[in-house]
């Protein structure tokens, strides 16, 4: 397990970085604003495993992984991209699943869907599911994630839009194209108070005016969560992002992935500090172990992933990070952070819509 340590409240409180909470109450606000952010603090695990050709076995170490996490007291779980299977064209139709639908939580078709629900329910967890490969009726092969509310319930499924076809010379080629299909829209999940809560005690505030003021301001932009599923090669694409961010305002995007040597190097961390950044909140992401080069061929081409699973808060520093190899990477995340922010360098109010406009077809 890779721990990280509570972010500090000290940012938050800074005049540095938030001039205009210091300004509404002075010093006499800052105890009041400490509790205020390390009572906004979660935690959430990532699950970086190794995946194989045997997809009974890949489902059982997804559910040791996510075990795992309940037991580290984790309220929100993510998974790798395509964990159940091999990461090969030819094989996302054989490893494919019939998936439900948001409002349908029968998963009787899909062994691993079923999986992530029943952990769901039995750890009182939020789970987004990584992404698996999905068949429907007419023979689509998507790359899709399921996300599970503690009730075991869907409350979001995304279809991967981007898909991964590259050619680097003297590097790697993939073209997801040959078997997959893109998903037409955007998915975002609001967690509500179940995950994040409100922030504090309200009625039990007995502070100075100002103070009572500013904790039900702070409630206001606090209290609620949404969180974003763009998987993988999405992360590319700083325009979805950005509207994931406008229609929304999420706190949280989060990307299952499954970048490879070649570009997983050069640009894994790079991406998700900048998505950090744009949006101003927390980037999440998991990524499957590295996988040894097995000694002999098995069915399908041996995929490299890099690993490196990680979580970037909203000022682009690295919260919690690993290697290649499995781990359960987990961080306690300061939400209070993501309105600090976005209150300090409000580029969201900010933008020239006179000039350019960032517009959902």
């Amino acid at each position: 397990t890779v721990a990280a340590r509570p972010s500090t409240a000290l940012a938050f409180v800074s005049q540095r970085s938030n001039p205009h909470l210091l300004f509404l109450g002075g010093s006499r606000l800052l105890p009041h604003l400490r509790t205020m952010s390390s009572l906004s603090s979660h935690r959430v695990a990532l699950c970086q495993f190794c995946v194989g050709e045997d997809k009974e076995a890949n489902v059982e170490k997804a559910f040791s992984f996510i075990k795992r996490a309940a037991e580290q007291q984790a309220k929100l779980c993510v998974l790798p991209e395509i964990w159940n299977g091999p990461y090969a064209t030819a094989a996302f139709r054989e490893y494919g699943e019939t998936l439900p639908d948001v409002g349908s939580n029968d998963v009787s078709a899909s062994p691993s869907a079923r999986m992530l629900q029943t952990c769901a329910k039995q750890y009182s967890m939020w789970i987004v599911g990584g992404s698996v490969s999905e068949v429907t009726s007419d023979g689509k092969v998507y790359n899709t994630c399921l996300v599970f509310n503690p009730a075991g319930e869907i409350v979001a499924k995304h279809r991967k839009l981007h898909l991964f076809d590259i050619d680097v010379p003297g590097g790697v080629t993939f073209r997801e194209s040959d078997t997959l299909t893109p998903g037409q829209s955007l998915s975002a999940f609001d967690t509500g108070d179940d995950l994040f809560g409100s922030i504090g005690d309200w009625n039990m505030v007995r502070a100075q005016e100002e103070i009572v003021w500013v904790m039900r301001w702070a409630r206001q932009i606090i209290s609620r969560y949404c969180l974003c599923l763009p998987p993988s090669y999405d992360i590319r694409f700083p325009e979805y992002a950005l509207l994931l961010h406008k229609k929304h305002r999420c706190k949280l995007l989060i990307y299952p992935g499954a970048f490879n040597l070649t570009t997983g190097p050069a640009h894994w961390e790079l991406l998700q500090r900048a998505r950090a950044v744009d949006g101003q909140c927390f980037v999440l992401t998991a990524s499957p172990a590295r996988s040894p080069q097995p000694d002999t061929a098995g069915r399908y081409p041996h995929y490299t992933a890099w690993g490196h699973s990680t979580i970037v808060a909203p000022w682009g520093d690295i919260v919690a990070t690993t290697g290649e190899a499995e781990a359960l990477v987990v961080a306690d995340l300061d939400m209070a952070k993501v309105d600090e922010m976005r209150q300090s360098i409000p580029t969201s109010l900010q933008k020239r819509t006179d000039v350019y406009q960032l517009d959902q077809p």
